[in-house]
Formats: structure tokens, C-alpha cells, sequence
């Protein structure tokens, strides 16, 4: 009998090749975040250069003057805080209870679950200033005209104008997808295990909900939350249309009034001005008042969100 023997040729091709480190991919992706940093450290570093002079007590305590060229912009801090505040109220109950229908009540491969992620993505894709023709249509020329006609009698309008109401609830349907998503990845990553616990100790499925999923999701919900602020504090486009003031010597008492806001605020003191080069210390100034704000929301959204983890992993 002759013996097989394997030549070097075959015994080449049927040998593994030690897997890739990934060297090359790795140092790309280093290579990207490093430049995202760079970036992000001149956009902060040339804003706190040109803006820090002009931070003072009375830059965030006082109202503008002197036709913008000087004062403050209190009434801008305010009408954004306001705005934010708002927005979170109308837009993050309403986006966590559609996850939690989507993920709890429904079936992937429903039609209308099918429907409403599709309505969701559109909305996702649709640019900001749509939001504020919407806003402009619906809620102040259709529902608060409505209210006016019904409630008011005729002659100046009340709630058929520009108001902060309209304003937030433009920028809460704005940021409806950001905390849809947020939310629903928060759920998924939920053990089946303890709603199974859950039901087998008797529990409806609305208690589980409200005992169970809610607190484990938390984290997840106000890191959508965090999102919907970070785009809520300084997109303008929406609010061009639906509430906010070139400028007003008051601030807003009213869910009906106007405000001023910050990211706007930058708007009108770079595009209409009268002396430009005058208010650009002022400019600065707001952009560096308007990162610390949006800075500071966060933190807090942050910490609110550290606690709940940490309390929710000591139990």
C-alpha cells in the first residue's frame, strides 16, 4: 500500500491565518475622535476667549439696552430655561409612553406598529424650520385661534399668536423621536426575567409598568432626556415662527406671552445689528452663557441619572 502524504501546497491551503488585531480600523476610529475633540476644544476655546469679558453680574441679571449694544440678557436666560422646562413636560411623558406601547402592548410585526415607526422615523428626517411652519399652522392658527373664537370675544387674540406654549410644545414634538428612541433601547435591555417575576407574583401588567420597568428604564429615559435638552436649548428655527421676540422689556408671566431666547438672541445681535462689531463682545458672551446653560442642564440631567443607576444597583 502507498501512503497519502499531504505536499506543502495543500498543507498551505488548508491553514488558518491568525485573525487581524485591527490595528488599522482601531487607529481610524482613535484618529476620528481625537479630531471630533480638537474641534470641539477650539469651538469652546475661541467662544471663552472673545466672550469672557463680558460676563458679569449685571450681563446676566439685566435686560439689553441701548438697542442690544449693551445691558444683558436676563430676559434670553429666562425665556430659554422657561422653554426647555416646558418642552420636557409636554414631550418626554408623551415619548416614553409610546416606547412603552410599542415595546409592551404591541407586536413587531403588527401594521400598526409598523405605522408608528415609520411616523416616527419621517419625523426624525423632517428639517427644524417644518416644525415651525407646522407650529405656525396648527397650534397658533388652528388651535389657538379655535380657543380665541370660542372663549374670547372678538378683536385682539390671546392664544391665536406667538406664545411660549406654542413654542414649547413645536419644540417637544421636535424632540418626540430622540426620546422615543432613548426609551425604548432603556427597555429592551430590561431582564424578560423580572416582568416574568412580576407576573407570576400576581401583578397586572400596568402595575409591573409602574413598579418595575419604569425604574429599571430611568437611566435610559433621561439620557433621551439629555438629548431632547442639548437640541432644545439652542435650535431657533422652530421658534421663529411660534413664540419668541426680537426683543421685550418684560418677561413672560404667561403661558400666552412671548420670550426671548438665547440661541435666537445670538441670531438677531449677528444678522441685525446695527454695529456689528460692537456687539460681537455681547455675541460672544451669550454663546459662552448659552454652552454653560445647556452645560449645566445636562450635569443635572447627568446626576439625576447617577443617582437612580447607583440606587437602582445598591438594591
Amino acid at each position: 500500500m502507498q501512503t497519502l502524504k499531504l505536499n506543502d501546497t495543500t498543507d498551505t491551503a488548508f491553514s488558518f491565518k491568525p485573525k487581524s488585531k485591527g490595528i488599522i480600523p482601531k487607529g481610524l476610529m482613535l484618529l476620528a475622535v481625537i479630531i471630533i475633540i480638537v474641534i470641539l476644544a477650539v469651538i469652546v476655546a475661541i467662544v471663552f476667549y472673545n466672550g469672557i469679558g463680558v460676563i458679569s453680574w449685571k450681563f446676566v441679571t439685566h435686560a439689553p439696552e441701548q438697542g442690544m449694544t449693551a445691558g444683558g440678557i436676563f430676559p434670553a436666560i429666562f425665556g430659554t430655561v422657561a422653554l426647555v422646562i416646558l418642552m420636557v413636560i409636554f414631550g418626554v411623558p408623551i415619548g416614553v409612553m409610546t416606547a412603552i406601547y410599542l415595546q409592551e402592548y404591541t407586536r413587531p410585526d403588527s401594521k400598526i406598529t409598523q405605522l408608528i415607526r415609520i411616523g416616527i422615523n419621517n419625523l426624525a428626517g423632517v428639517p427644524s424650520i417644518v416644525f415651525g411652519l407646522f407650529g405656525l399652522g396648527f397650534f397658533i392658527g388652528f388651535i389657538g385661534a379655535g380657543i380665541d373664537k370660542a372663549f374670547y370675544p372678538p378683536g385682539r387674540p390671546v392664544w391665536g399668536q406667538p406664545a411660549l406654549i406654542w413654542a414649547a410644545l413645536t419644540m417637544a414634538l421636535l424632540t418626540l423621536p430622540v426620546v422615543i428612541v432613548a426609551t425604548e433601547e432603556a427597555l429592551r435591555t430590561i431582564p424578560r426575567e423580572l416582568k416574568e417575576a412580576s407576573y407570576a407574583l400576581g401583578a397586572t401588567k400596568l402595575q409591573t409598568i409602574r413598579r418595575i420597568i419604569l425604574p429599571q428604564a430611568m437611566p435610559g429615559i433621561l439620557t433621551g432626556t439629555i438629548l431632547a435638552i442639548s437640541r432644545g436649548a439652542g435650535d431657533v428655527a422652530p421658534i421663529m415662527f411660534t413664540g419668541v421676540a426680537y426683543y421685550l422689556s418684560y418677561l413672560p408671566h404667561k403661558l400666552s406671552d412671548q420670550f426671548m431666547q438665547l440661541g435666537y438672541h445670538v441670531y438677531v445681535m449677528a444678522t441685525q445689528s446695527p454695529d456689528v462689531e460692537k456687539t460681537k463682545p455681547i455675541l460672544y458672551g451669550t454663546v459662552l452663557v448659552l454652552l454653560v446653560l445647556t452645560f449645566l442642564l445636562n450635569i443635572v440631567a447627568i446626576f439625576i441619572r447617577s443617582k437612580i443607576r447607583n440606587k437602582r444597583v445598591g438594591q
